[in-house]
């Protein structure tokens, strides 16, 4: 069972000021990615509507801020030691590259299912793939057991404050952006973005909603918010396939993301790919089915935000062979 990280007892305050110490770590080793005004897009809402592209961070994903931010938090005996994780791909992605700008050794366990499109750049960094099971939970587990006899530091793709602080940041570039923010779709797996971001707008501009969105299929957070406590279940085969997998018992993920969500959108895999192709034909992006989870959530809910200005965040521009062949 996962500790329960000290900072979950800090105020809104502390939390907020923990993702501004992470900007200030990272901002020179990840890319500020850019706003998109895609409000044409929406004619008929009379809303402002941003696309913030982190599809364009060096990986392709926003995992590159959390990784980076838990890599330069390492003591010097924890950089000698190396660290493993495991991932989807993404997280690993992330880790990879972070560990390499930081001159530590770095191994990620994926399962079997992981395409060579992924773990091929994540070998690419210099980092040591190791495939093992049929799914994400058995990576993680293998991972673990792994970190514990060889010393390695194990870094959760989710639930670790260095990982959520690190990925918060996407909203400090965000207020800056966009400093009359009034709402926010992010997509919702462990919870490590949408809890990153969430703490960070809860301190500096509580107006702004903040809206977790997830794709029917896999929603394990989704459900245990609505249960007050977190829940195991079975997840059906998702075009959002970064977002897969369970969330660990006693994550802090769980108890950061109750008290920033302001509410909550499933989305079917049809909306999902309709938004993927949306993205492609009118604006010329390839982005995964995770990042089209909250454009199809705010496409879902459009209604609500007349007259708004709203941020969605495209967490990742990483497809497998499956979904590029789907769009």
């Amino acid at each position: 069972m996962a500790t329960v990280d000290p900072t979950l007892d800090l105020g809104r305050e502390s939390r907020g000021l923990r993702v501004v110490e992470a900007y200030n770590r990272i901002k020179d080793s990840v890319v500020r990615t850019e706003i998109e005004d895609i409000s044409n897009l929406f004619s008929g809402s009379n809303a402002k509507v941003f696309a913030k592209l982190e599809n364009l961070q060096e990986t392709g994903s926003f995992k590159l801020r959390g990784a980076t931010n838990r890599i330069l938090c390492l003591t010097d005996d924890e950089r000698v030691k190396g660290v493993t994780t495991a991932s989807n791909g993404n997280h690993g992605l992330g880790i990879a590259s972070a560990a390499k700008q930081a001159g530590v050794s770095a191994e990620v366990f994926v399962s079997m299912p992981v395409g060579p499109e992924k773990t091929t750049r994540i070998e690419g960094y210099g980092t040591r793939i190791r495939r093992v099971g049929a799914g994400p939970l058995d990576a993680e587990l293998a991972a673990r057991e792994h970190a514990s006899e060889s010393g390695r530091i194990f870094i959760s793709p989710y639930n670790n404050w260095d990982v959520l602080a690190g990925q918060g940041t996407v909203a400090v570039e965000l207020l800056e952006q966009i400093p009359d923010l009034d709402a926010v779709f992010v997509t919702v797996g462990g919870g490590g973005l949408i809890g990153g971001i969430g703490s960070y707008l809860k301190y500096a501009s509580p107006r702004t909603e903040v809206v977790g969105c997830w794709p029917e299929g896999s929603r394990v957070l989704y459900e245990s918010l609505k249960a007050g406590h977190i829940l195991s279940m079975e997840e059906k085969d998702t075009l959002s396939e970064s977002t897969t997998g369970g969330v660990e018992e006693g994550s802090i993920t769980f108890e950061v993301a109750r008290s920033v969500v302001d509410s909550m959108v499933l989305v079917t895999e049809e909306e999902i790919l309709n938004a993927m192709r949306l993205a492609y034909r009118e604006k010329n992006w390839i982005i995964e089915g995770a990042a089209a989870v909250a454009l199809a959530a705010f496409i879902k809910t459009v209604e609500n935000y007349a007259g708004k200005t709203v941020a969605i965040v495209i967490c990742g521009g990483n497809l497998s062979a499956r979904a590029r062949k789907a769009i």
